[in-house]
Order: structure tokens, then C-alpha cells, then sequence
């Protein structure tokens, strides 16, 4: 039996207590050992506030979502004893089973750790509530493509899916390469099944000719259909890319389900998408995806035809992009660990754990991307959200300010500071850096979250503040992000970020992109602005988010349920005033990974939803069918 097994958490919520309900947890030893010395850890988002008053432990720490509790005084833990204690003072109530603790383990007098077996929270006074996400109301698609095409006129259909999709003989040399980056997709999302592309011709295959037509727009393809060759129309690569991406799905859906699906003999489709940007965003700071992973990601990406891969590699659990002037930010602040400058957070354990990725991987991520369509858009969240960064490089704290601003995830003075000189040299060279790796128009600086009232008590703030006329948090937040919109235009890129980088006056519309994801309202008003807006409510589109009402579903609640329906239905123009309709660049996903800690977690919120955010950006909002879709989405490949 492994010593995980011998230490169990369990955890119960109860809404009486408080107006935040008190949370109950019970540590049962079931080892051998004696732990009255040891101090429990656990991370959670069921956060206890600072100097709570907890019963029968006491309250030894928290960093952000790190809590320590030692026993009372005089109080045993032994061989077959049980601990619980209690506490009413909570930051956020329980609203589903994942906001209890999600690691746990025992810190033992001489320093070593034994893990802890944690189980969900539980509600004291079960509901009974079980409400599975609603995926019913799947309707008819009498071929498989997804997201749908704007016009479809099928006059004719294979009796039998054909064998492979076979390149023509005449087609270009540059063609014949963009048809093998696709088979390889397709070899890559469906490796157990038979191929769906081939170079050389085989029996029963259908040719594939590809005509460029410059007079046709960007991204679009026509596809036209006869009962031995399909002739793809494009003016640029990305519409070749798409078109026989469509290929692929049209073939894998009569292959797999013939008895719902064919393959067209005659007929055209024509097509072309909605947005020139259809994003999805990939929060790798909470959890440290390996690069094997993150390439599947861009794979599926491509496959839904989503164009925008919105990457988030900073935040106060982990940096994880390699910058070679500055080493100390992946040596240091890349990893957690119990005694490690960044304690473990959010299921994470007492080992060292985390990681990063090298330039030399990140230039393979990009080429795989391009070569799919995908345009890879670095996020570095400054100036809030920095933990990991100052942890890293302590010389850009000032050490006079003593203040204490928490950030809503709990980090204690997690801002780079506006007052500082070292500040504004660390970003010159980090950005420039990112701006030389990426070879994306625009680079994501965030801008998001910043504590209120920080850097108030710093002097070097308070003198940039008498220097320049700023009177506060949002105003010194502005200065900088004007002075990094100036590097990174020096440097020919557009600055991105979240929808705050336009408070304290903001930055220059002109030359920047701002997602909005607190609620729709704010997409208009930053359109209002001048600023371009790619809309990301939190309501409609951040899939961590539960998608039902029941406790047993997981995810977040603060922006409220996003059933699947909901989402594909969600219509962001809607919100747009025709006016300024112009300034709406597109819609994305946001893909936060607080909750995220296994595969099967991260595919259960995921998809799909990835899938129906794919449809919204790509399908014109008369084209959308939800019964079709849900008929369509299970053939859409996952993690």
C-alpha cells in the first residue's frame, strides 16, 4: 500500500455559520506513525481570510491558496486518530465540489513531507442535487463539418465513404506540402484510426486538385465535388489549409459514422469565416503543461479552425518562458515546492514540480503553428499577476514599501512597481526578447487585476506620482503600459491586453487590441474608445466555468453557469451597436486552469465548448444550429 493511502483529508461545507458558510476538515491518520509535531498543508480556493479564527488548530500561515494548520496545544494526532477543525471565515463560500482543497500533505518535525489522499468537498447537508451538463437535442447532419460552412448545395453522395483523399497529379509542389501537413494533423488527432490523406494513389480514393483564385478573400475555399476528384478553390494558403481540413472531417465523419454521414459525389460548398479572429487562450501558469501536450493543443486548434492561440505563460504560480538575459526567472520561477521560493498552490504538492519551455521549443510550437494556420500570441501578464517574476529577481521590490495590497487570487504586492528604474529596464530587454521569438503582430501584456492601492506606499512610486501628476493605482498602471506600448512599437508590434489596460486613461487605441471578459458591456464601451475588441465574457466563453447548477459539477462560478448551449448560442455582435461593429476583431475562449489538474478534468470543461466558441467565430450567427452541432461535436477530437 502506498503511503499516500495512509493519510486521508476529507472536507465539508456547510452554508450555515457565516454569510460564507463554514468549511469543516478532517484529517484521519491511518499510518503509524505518531503526527501531534507534524503541521498539516493543503492548497485550496476555498481560501481561510488572513488571522481567521479557526477551531481546534491553529492558523499557522496562507500564501494565497497555501494554508498551514498546526494541532492544539496538548492535542494528539496518533495511530488511528482523527483531527477536525473548523473555520467560518472564508474569502468565497463553496458553490461546487472542486472548491475544496485540492493537495494535501503532512511537514514532519525534521523537515521531510508524507502525502495526504484528499477527496472533493462535500456538502455537510447533501442537496442531492446531480445536474449533468445538457448535451441533449442532437439533431441531423447528413455530413460531417465543423464548424458549419456558409453554403452548401450537395446534389450527390458516395454509396460508400471512399478509401483516402489522394493528391492530384497535377498539383503544385507547394500544394502537395500543405496537403501533408494535414494528413499529418489528421495521422496526429486520429492516430488509431486508418489514414484519411495519401500522396500516391489507391483504389477507391477521391483526388484532391487545389486552383488559387486571388479574386477570392481571405481564408475562404470553395469546395466542389464529382464522384471521382473534389476540386479545391483558395487565394491563400490559409483558405487551401481549411478547405482541406473540411476534406478531412467530411471523410473521418462518413468513415466512422456511415449510417449519419456521407461523403458528397456532386455539389459544392463554399465558405468562409465569420471573424479574422477566432482565439482560444491557454492558462499554462496554474498548471505546467508539458510541450507534448501544448503542441496537441495547437493541433486541435487547427482542426476546429481556430486561428488564434492567445498563450498565457506568466502568472504568480509559474514563468514559464525561457529568457535568456534573465535565467533566474525559469530557475526560480518556474518551479514550486514546499521551501521553495513559490509555494506549492492550487494541487500542487510538497516535491519540486512545475517547468518551462526553452526557446528552441517554443520555435518549433510556432513553426507547427503557422504551418496550421495558427497564429501564436504570447501573453506576459504585467504589472500585477508578478509573483513568480519578483520571487525571481527580489531587485525589483522596493524595499521601502511595507504595504500590504492582496490581489483577488490572494498574492500579497504581486505588482511590479511603476516607481522603478530596474522595472522599466527588466521589460525592455524581457519584451524585447518575446517580441524577437514570436513572430506574432501582437504581443499580450495583460494589464489585468492589479490590487487596489498598490505601490501607494512606495516611495519611488509617490515620486513618480508627484513627477508625472498621477493620483493613484490605475493612473500609474496607465504610465507604464503607454512606456511598454512604446517598446513593443519600436519594436513593430500592437500591444494586446485585457480589458483594464484601458483604465487610468489607458494607452494608445490606435495601436492596440483589448479582449473584454467581464461582462459584454465592456466590449462596447472600449469600442467606444477607439480601442479594436476581441469580446471573451466570462458569462459565454471562460470554460472554466461549470456548465450546470449541481454541486457535483466542476469549474468556477463566479461569472455564472455556461452550459454548452449557452455558450454556442451566446451572440457577441449582439451586444454591438451597428456603428461600432467595425471595431469587433472576434471572439475567444479563455481556458483558465485553476481546476485543471488531470486530463480528465481539463477535456470534461473543455469540450465542447472549444468546439461551439469555434462555430460562433467561424459559422454567421443565421448558419448556427444548436441540434446540429450537438449531432457534429462528438466527432471533434480532445486532449
Amino acid at each position: 500500500m502506498s503511503s499516500t493511502s495512509h493519510l486521508r483529508l476529507e472536507a465539508l461545507w456547510s452554508p450555515e455559520g457565516s454569510e460564507r458558510g463554514e468549511i469543516e476538515i478532517t484529517l484521519h491518520n491511518l499510518s503509524e506513525l505518531d503526527l501531534t509535531r507534524a503541521t498539516l498543508v493543503y492548497t485550496a480556493l476555498s481560501r481561510f481570510e488572513h488571522g481567521a479564527n479557526v477551531e481546534n488548530a491553529v492558523f499557522l500561515t496562507r500564501e494565497a491558496n497555501y494554508h498551514e494548520f498546526a494541532l492544539p496545544k496538548g492535542a494528539t494526532l496518533t495511530p488511528g486518530e482523527s483531527w477536525t477543525f473548523s473555520c467560518t471565515q472564508l474569502v468565497y463560500p463553496g458553490r461546487h465540489r472542486g472548491d475544496g482543497p485540492k493537495s494535501a500533505w503532512m511537514k514532519l518535525p525534521d523537515g521531510s513531507t508524507l502525502p495526504i489522499a484528499i477527496g472533493e468537498l462535500l456538502q455537510k447537508r447533501p442537496t442531492g442535487s446531480r445536474e449533468l451538463r445538457d448535451l441533449s437535442g442532437a439533431g441531423d447532419a447528413p455530413f460531417a463539418m465543423l464548424p458549419w460552412p456558409s453554403d452548401v448545395e450537395i446534389t450527390g453522395a458516395h454509396d460508400e465513404a471512399p478509401t483516402f483523399l489522394v493528391a492530384a497529379d497535377d498539383m503544385e509542389l507547394e500544394d502537395k506540402r500543405q496537403f501533408a501537413a494535414i494528413a499529418a494533423l489528421a495521422n496526429r488527432l486520429f492516430f488509431t484510426d486508418e489514414p484519411l490523406f495519401r500522396i500516391a494513389r489507391r483504389p477507391g480514393s477521391v483526388a484532391v486538385s487545389i486552383v488559387r483564385d486571388a479574386d477570392m478573400g481571405a481564408e475562404a475555399y470553395k469546395l466542389e465535388f464529382t464522384e471521382k476528384q473534389v476540386k479545391l478553390c483558395a487565394g491563400d494558403n490559409d483558405g487551401i489549409r481549411w478547405g482541406l481540413i473540411s476534406l478531412g472531417q467530411l471523410l473521418r465523419g462518413a468513415k466512422t459514422e456511415p449510417d449519419l454521414h456521407v461523403f458528397p459525389a456532386g455539389g459544392t460548398i463554399s465558405d468562409a469565416p465569420r471573424y479574422s479572429w477566432r482565439g482560444m487562450h491557454l492558462d499554462v501558469s496554474r498548471q505546467y503543461y508539458p510541450m507534448e501536450r501544448v503542441s496537441t493543443f495547437v493541433d486541435i486548434l487547427a482542426w476546429n479552425k481556430i486561428n488564434r492561440f492567445h498563450w498565457h505563460l506568466t502568472d504568480d504560480e509559474g514563468w514559464r518562458i525561457e529568457i535568456k538575459a534573465f535565467p533566474e526567472l525559469v530557475e526560480v520561477g518556474a518551479y514550486m515546492g514546499e521551501g521553495l521560493p513559490l509555494v506549492p498552490q492550487l494541487g500542487g504538492h510538497a516535491a519540486r514540480s512545475g517547468g518551462y519551455y526553452t526557446q528552441q521549443a517554443t520555435k518549433t510550437l510556432i513553426d507547427q503553428a503557422l504551418s496550421l494556420g495558427v497564429v501564436i500570441v504570447p501573453e506576459i501578464d504585467i504589472p500585477g499577476h508578478c509573483t513568480a517574476v519578483l520571487k525571481a529577481l527580489p531587485n525589483l521590490t522596493d524595499r521601502g514599501d511595507n504595504s500590504a495590497a492582496y490581489s483577488v487570487q490572494g498574492y500579497r504586492n504581486n505588482g511590479l512597481n511603476p516607481g522603478l528604474d530596474a522595472t522599466y529596464a527588466f521589460l525592455e530587454t524581457m519584451l524585447g526578447e518575446v517580441a524577437d521569438l514570436f513572430p506574432s503582430k501582437w504581443i499580450h501584456v495583460g494589464g489585468d487585476e492589479v490590487a487596489h492601492d498598490s505601490w501607494m506606499a512606495s516611495t519611488a512610486a509617490k515620486e513618480l506620482m508627484q513627477r508625472e501628476g498621477l493620483e493613484n493605482t490605475p493612473q500609474m498602471q496607465a504610465y507604464l503600459l503607454r512606456r511598454v506600448q512604446d517598446l513593443l512599437s519600436a519594436k513593430g508590434k500592437i500591444t494586446a491586453g485585457w480589458e483594464e489596460v484601458a483604465h487610468g486613461q489607458g494607452i494608445d487605441p490606435s495601436k492596440a487590441l483589448l479582449v473584454a471578459w467581464t461582462k459584454p458591456e465592456v466590449g462596447v464601451e472600449l469600442a467606444r474608445q477607439g480601442y479594436d475588441v476581441v469580446m471573451a465574457p466570462g458569462q459565454a466563453y471562460y470554460l472554466d466555468m461549470v456548465q450546470a447548477e449541481g454541486w457535483n459539477e466542476p469549474g468556477l462560478s463566479w461569472a455564472g453557469t455556461v452550459p454548452p448551449k449557452l455558450c454556442y448560442e451566446y451572440e457577441a455582435v449582439g451586444e454591438f451597436p451597428e456603428d461600432l461593429q467595425h471595431k469587433l476583431l472576434g471572439i475567444q475562449g479563455c481556458i483558465w486552469s485553476e481546476n485543471l489538474v488531470s486530463v480528465k478534468m481539463f477535456n470534461h470543461l473543455v469540450f465542447p465548448r472549444l468546439s461551439a466558441i469555434a462555430e460562433s467565430a467561424w459559422t454567421q450567427g443565421d448558419r448556427k444550429e444548436w441540434s446540429r452541432f450537438a449531432r457534429l461535436m462528438t466527432q471533434m477530437p480532445e486532449v
